[in-house]
């Protein structure tokens, strides 16, 4: 035994010593550009060092790759090339044609690239190409998480140039990322940041150029070196996207169809005013053709948030992200007069009509300043300016039209100054603020965030420091402060955080925030196998704990302890495990949505399931579980949701996903008031469905068609109504008829994307939405399928789409003059 230990110790010491260095490629610059063919038989990759030894990250970190790998990468003044050959055996290689940005846990190859421009450990450019040389790519941030394959955020769209062959013995890929799609530091001798990585579909196997070890905190941080780029001299980085769009739409609006004629037209243009900086500016923007929301019937007293759709406020927006400050919907909102003028008429339809009620705020002009100087200083400024919006309504008996302002003319504006340290230390300053005309409020958010690392990323100390302002009739101001420490990096990890919002703190004109007014203190421990064992791909185990008091006035409302376990099998099935178990009682001083007032509930504990099947095979599902108990009230929650995805072929996919949840003897506030304005609480069983059925079908990489169906049901029927006392306690009070609710939304979104030239794009697109009738008397009995066969025999709106955006690089038609 002694003997085998003196023999692998060796070993062992050249394996750490071999990983722990960093790979370096040696940068050449070519005077003749290769043909994008995916062959790589252009004089410019003859007697070009290839990069290749990958590692394995998982499913075993630090093993060999199990196929081969040689990257080549060269560049000249307009643009980097790769030319990757990636062996195999022809007949293994998966070949699944997917959405742009669509290939994870698809059945599909992919290789990527990856550069950290300004050599700054934390911000970086990911560009992807498949099997079926269908694109992705991605901005890289310090704040992005790194599971699953995702490295950074996907919404970002580059212009860029690829093409795929199979080989007899592999597939080669080849590539064209122009300057216009980077951003670098203007400096005539430079390294860049730079990886590769290589995904196997059938084994799951993924390798890296440089190795990337899970145990470390960080991703852009472990990156290989691409040294000696010198005197870079890119062209002019201008480029113009003008589009225009039509359509028509047929809405139900207070018992009539309002039919109404779409047109549309503007531009998007992309100006560098240097290597390093960038000017992005939307004219006119058209955000009709997005997902619909997923619409709820929300009981609780906060906001309901929703992800953003619109490409001009998901591209490029991570140094505005940063602080955690912009929430975009903000900016084109519902207008906030809109509901107001939608129930008067509902109300008096017998003598008003709406003539027009605007349902999105129109955007007059977006811009968009950022980058990174070679001191890794990064700078961002956002303006946005939205239109006041109107709505006419009109008196059925004189005939007269009333004109009501809706929404004030708004300017919205964002400052970023961003310093990355050494490491992947940091210290950023941020301002948000918001200008309406008239006397409506106004806002003003600023904000101080930094994270610092020790030398060797193990340890990290994370802060915030902002100050909110509110001016307008009734002016106000509060705070919030943010201290972590944290063991990032290593099995063992742990974490203490503590966290101080006072009760004015507002950043929501142009941020999220569901509640001010708390004072949090967490912590938790966790542990993480990252190599295989005998039953297990890995796993990991954490214990978490959560203590909340109101911070004005001090007073104590929550705890809780959790406890979670994730294992991934051998199968490449996954299962998680949750338990969460409030020992004290809570006092919640936000369900009554009343200043100081709250309900005291009883102890309760929670427990869930969730896991997935390999998303290799053809047939996919995925599983989730709740149930929790409150025995003193008698509450009990239920929630099952169950997913089925199935891949008929390598072009088209369909999915399935169905979420139920029953709470018995819910307690919360019942949207009603005494006649001196306490607030009424009401125990209720609250009953809601969710199915959404979501397709694709891809006729070529550039071309496809996607179906997303969403139809919600909930029904909440009240059992007794209480008012409550200064200690929190109920007391019985008579019953309150017709209060019950049985509510339904649906969406249907269709479109066709054709990506007929680099960065241009045709898109046919249909909608189908219930119209104002979401609360639903059933034919029949109360159940979920009976309501959704009801909501096809009600009123549904309808809009056709077309929309045309070309392209124009400004470099290309100074060549062709």
């Amino acid at each position: 035994m002694r003997l085998k230990a003196i023999i692998c110790l060796p070993f062992l010491l050249v394996c750490v010593n071999l990983y722990s260095q960093v790979k370096t490629l040696q940068a050449i610059k070519i005077s003749q550009a290769p043909k994008i063919d995916g062959n790589l038989d252009d004089a410019a990759w003859i007697n070009v060092t290839p990069a290749s030894n990958f590692i394995q990250n998982f499913p075993t970190y630090g093993k060999e790759a199990s196929t081969k790998t040689e990257v080549k990468l060269v560049y000249d003044n307009n643009a980097i090339y790769v030319g990757a050959y990636l062996y195999d055996d022809p007949k293994l290689i998966r070949t699944q044609l997917t959405a742009r940005d669509g290939e994870q846990r698809q059945d599909v190859d992919y290789f990527s690239v990856f550069f950290d421009t300004y050599k700054d450990l934390q911000n970086g450019f990911q560009f992807t190409v498949t099997t079926a040389n269908v694109q992705s790519d991605a901005r890289l941030t310090p704040n992005q998480e790194t599971d699953f394959d995702e490295y950074g955020d996907k919404t970002w769209e580059a212009v860029w140039e690829s093409k795929v062959s199979i080989k007899e013995d592999g597939w080669v890929v080849e590539m064209r990322i122009p300057y216009i799609s980077l951003r670098f530091a203007k400096k005539d001798l430079q390294d860049w940041g730079l990886q590769f990585l290589r995904f196997t579909r059938r084994t799951n196997e993924r390798d890296f150029w440089n190795p990337i070890n899970p145990q470390i905190n960080g991703f852009v941080n472990q990156f290989g070196i691409y040294a000696g780029l010198k005197d870079i001299k890119p062209p002019l980085r201008l480029s113009f996207s003008p589009y225009i769009s039509g359509g028509y739409r047929r809405s139900p609006e207070a018992g009539e169809f309002t039919d109404t004629w779409l047109r549309n037209g503007g531009m998007d243009v992309k100006y560098g005013l240097n290597e390093s900086f960038t000017l992005d500016a939307t004219l006119i923007p058209d955000f009709g053709q997005v997902i619909s929301d997923n619409v709820i019937n929300n009981l609780s007293p906060f906001e309901v948030r929703f992800q953003e759709n619109r490409p001009f406020f998901t591209e490029g927006t991570e140094l505005f992200n940063k602080a955690g400050l912009f929430y975009s919907r903000r900016v084109g909102k519902v207008p906030t007069g809109y509901n107001s003028v939608r129930n008067f008429v509902h109300n008096n339809s017998s003598d008003w009509e709406i003539i027009k009620n605007p349902s999105v705020t129109q955007l007059y002009n977006g811009t968009k300043f950022s980058g990174r100087n070679k001191q890794k200083l990064g700078i961002g400024i956002f303006n946005a300016l939205t239109a006041p919006m109107d709505a006419k309504i009109r008196n059925k008996i004189t005939g007269k039209d009333s004109v009501i302002r809706t929404e004030p003319l708004a300017n919205y504006n964002i400052i970023v100054i961003d310093q990355a340290l050494k490491g992947r230390s940091f210290v950023s300053l941020t301002n948000t603020n918001v200008l309406r005309s008239g006397g409506d409020r106004d806002a003003n958010v600023t904000a101080v965030d930094f994270a610092l690392y020790d030398r060797k990323n193990i340890y990290a100390l994370n802060g915030t420091a902002r100050y909110s302002k509110i001016w307008g009739t009734n002016p106000y101001d509060g705070y919030n402060t943010t201290l972590r420490f944290a063991k990032v990096s290593g099995n063992w990890q742990y974490n203490v955080t503590g966290n101080i919002e006072s009760a004015n703190y507002d950043p929501r004109d142009l941020g999220f925030l569901a509640a001010p007014n708390e004072i949090t203190y967490r912590g938790g421990l966790s542990y993480r196998m990252f190599t295989p064992t005998k039953n297990f791909l890995t796993y990991s185990y954490s214990l978490s704990s959560r203590l909340t008091y109101l911070y004005k006035p001090y007073a104590y409302s929550y705890f809780d302890v959790a406890a979670t376990g994730f294992w991934v099998f051998k199968n490449f099935w996954d299962v998680t495990l949750k338990a969460v178990w409030n020992p004290m009682p809570v006092d919640d001083y936000f369900v009554l949505q009343t200043p100081w007032k709250f309900i005291h509930y009883p102890e309760n504990y929670i427990f869930s399931l969730d896991g997935s099947s390999d998303s290799r095979r053809k047939l996919f599902f995925r599983y989730g579980g709740v149930y929790a108990k409150s025995p003193e009230f008698d509450n009990t929650y239920t929630s099952l949701s169950i997913g089925f995805r199935y891949r008929f072929n390598d072009r088209f996919t369909l999915d399935l996903q169905t979420v139920s949840t029953y709470e018995e003897n819910q307690l919360g506030y019942a949207f009603l008031r005494e006649s001196n304005g306490d607030p009424i609480a009401g125990f209720r069983d609250n009953r809601d469905f969710t199915s959404v059925l979501s397709g694709i079908y891809n006729f070529t990489p550039r071309i496809n068609l996607t179906l997303r169906t969403r139809h919600y049901w909930n029904k909440v029927n009240y059992k007794s109504f209480h008012n409550v006392d200064d200690d929190g306690l109920l007391s019985s009070r008579p019953f309150i008829n017709g209060n019950d609710d049985n509510v339904n939304f649906f969406n249907l979104d269709a479109f066709l994307t054709w990506d007929f030239r680099l960065g241009s794009r045709l898109i046919l697109g249909y909608k189908n939405w219930l119209g104002e009738d979401e609360y639903v008397t059933p034919t029949g009995k109360n159940t979920y399928l009976q309501n959704l066969g009801d909501v096809f025999d009600l009123r549904h709106g309808n809009e056709f789409t077309l929309r045309f955006i070309y392209f124009l690089d400004y470099n290309q038609l100074r060549r062709k003059r």
